[in-house]
């Protein structure tokens, strides 16, 4: 990834095999995790349920991953990232793509940090093989070895 992913995506930021009721509920730990890190505001996390309201559930961009995300604003204080791996999978409603265990919470400062870090990830999950070590990895520092490889 040519973005520093060690910055990007802080221990603070991960959280594995922690459960979810539902998506609305998936996408708040992600945007938690967010928060936390000092990257968003909470207004952020309310941003981005309201983006699936309205969009619908086209931020499950592959069977079991959901990018969670909205448009930059003023909620974004710093670009960042959050991965949330559930217990127990979700549905979204996306029927092409449910039920997902990966929620990666995503928060662009500009238009262009936006795309570039959802770039960098895409480009790390697309990869069959680096998509299974994720899934097993146990911990964030494993994560980061892995999307930097």
């Amino acid at each position: 990834m040519s973005t520093d992913i060690d910055e990007l995506l802080p221990d603070s930021a991960v959280n594995l095999d922690i459960a979810a009721k539902d998506w609305r509920d998936a996408i708040c730990l992600a945007g938690n995790a967010l928060k936390e890190s000092g990257f968003t505001t909470d207004e952020y996390t309310n941003q981005m349920i309201e983006t699936v309201e309205k969009m619908g559930p086209y931020i499950v961009i592959a069977p079991g991953l959901a990018l969670a995300h909205s448009r930059p604003s003023e909620a974004v204080l710093k670009s960042g990232l959050s991965w949330i791996r559930l217990s127990t999978p979700v549905k979204f409603g996306n029927t092409a793509n449910d039920p997902v265990s990966l929620v990666i919470g995503l928060a662009g400062h500009d238009e262009n940090e936006h795309i570039g870090v959802m770039s960098a990830v895409a480009a790390a999950l697309s990869n069959p093989v680096k998509t299974r070590e994720l899934a097993q990895a146990k911990n964030a520092k494993e994560i980061r070895a892995i999307l930097k490889s």
